[in-house]
């Protein structure tokens, strides 16, 4: 099921970019979000080059976009095993890239608390050697993963970039350092950066399997297995669920964008849409249930509020409309459809 709502600017920018082939280095190429920007890439024939240590990524999401994409614009793919945290390794990846998105990091705000240094190390150093390429090599435009996470415990909703709070973990620090340093290199050196915040990302390829998983992954794969689905708290915790579709546009709206106010921003990746955490458990049954009837009736367990995690997470996104001219184009429902099928396809043998 496709959305058949449409981004005029966005498919504007996808014209021009048929039209003309820029390199383009995507940074955690083999994980979720990265992977599939180098797809959504690679089919409007722009020339990628993925930087992956395989830490979290992996080398069956290459492949998955191997399949997906015709021969000629596989060719245009190029990838380097290597760690953002080593500076020639950055440059090396880097050397002739228009544009940066940079999406390696290390995520999780549990992860974060049980190896803060390990987070760190990853996020904060990692982006602070890729911005010193991107300096070096004078690159187009730096686009980057900024979370969430970022506006704490600041009681407004919706979030508007400008107003953030004390942060609950240290991946939170992490992304907020990001935001920090981008903003530095931008005033001391003058190279063009764009911050995206990410508001729970979902879509295929995003793993179900690590012990961090995301929820919506984890609660798919526990369900097609039979398992409990565990909700942590009252189940009316709220996310604004962001379609992996809306972020590919973000991005490359970001590296594109002509609007000189655009740059040197940080702006909300999401839909400005709403979901507690019970009423996802229910679309995520119901959907699953048409092919397995068996679990139609099945019931959550809850157990404790996790450390560090935001009690409701919903985005305004009227700076990305007014300053990208981003419209969402896909908001949970079909986003999750989407999801469910590959899942469906994808683990049912595994």
């Amino acid at each position: 099921m496709e959305s058949t709502i449409t981004s005029s600017k966005y498919t504007e920018v996808q014209g021009f970019l048929n039209a003309n082939q820029f390199t383009w280095l995507v940074t955690g190429s083999a994980g979720f979000i990265g992977s599939n920007l180098v797809e959504g890439l690679l089919k409007l024939n722009q020339k990628v080059v993925g930087l992956d240590n395989f830490s979290t990524g992996k080398s069956e999401n290459l492949d998955s976009i191997k399949e997906s994409v015709s021969s000629d614009q596989w060719e245009r793919f190029s990838f380097v095993e290597g760690d953002v945290r080593n500076l020639e390794a950055c440059k090396s990846a880097m050397e002739n890239a228009d544009y940066v998105l940079h999406q390696a990091a290390l995520g999780s705000v549990p992860r974060s608390i049980d190896n803060p240094i390990l987070s760190h190390d990853n996020n904060v150093n990692g982006q602070l050697n890729m911005l010193v390429a991107a300096k070096e090599l004078k690159v187009k435009k730096f686009v980057y993963a900024s979370s969430s996470s970022v506006f704490g415990d600041h009681p407004e909703l919706p979030k508007v970039e400008n107003l953030i709070g004390e942060q609950l973990s240290p991946y939170a620090v992490t992304k907020y350092v990001n935001e920090l340093y981008a903003k530095v290199f931008s005033k001391c050196y003058g190279i063009n950066v764009i911050g995206l915040r990410y508001f729970n990302v979902f879509g295929k390829r995003q793993d179900p399997n690590s012990v961090y998983a995301a929820v919506m992954p984890k609660w798919i794969k526990a369900l097609m297995d039979g398992e409990k689905v565990a909700i942590y708290g009252d189940g009316k915790t709220s996310r604004d669920f962001c379609y992996i579709e809306n972020v590919i546009q973000m991005n490359i709206l970001a590296a594109l964008t002509d609007n000189p106010e655009a740059d040197n921003q940080v702006y909300n990746c999401a839909c400005h849409d709403r979901t507690d955490l019970n009423t996802l458990f229910g679309y995520i049954r119901d959907g699953l249930s048409e092919h397995l009837p068996h679990i139609k009736d099945v019931e959550p367990v809850y157990q404790d509020f996790r450390a560090g995690d935001i009690r409701h997470s919903f985005a305004n996104i009227e700076k990305a409309k007014s300053l990208l001219e981003y419209e969402p184009t896909h908001f949970l429902n079909d986003g999750l459809q989407n999801s469910l099928d590959w899942y469906r396809t994808n683990l049912a043998n595994t």
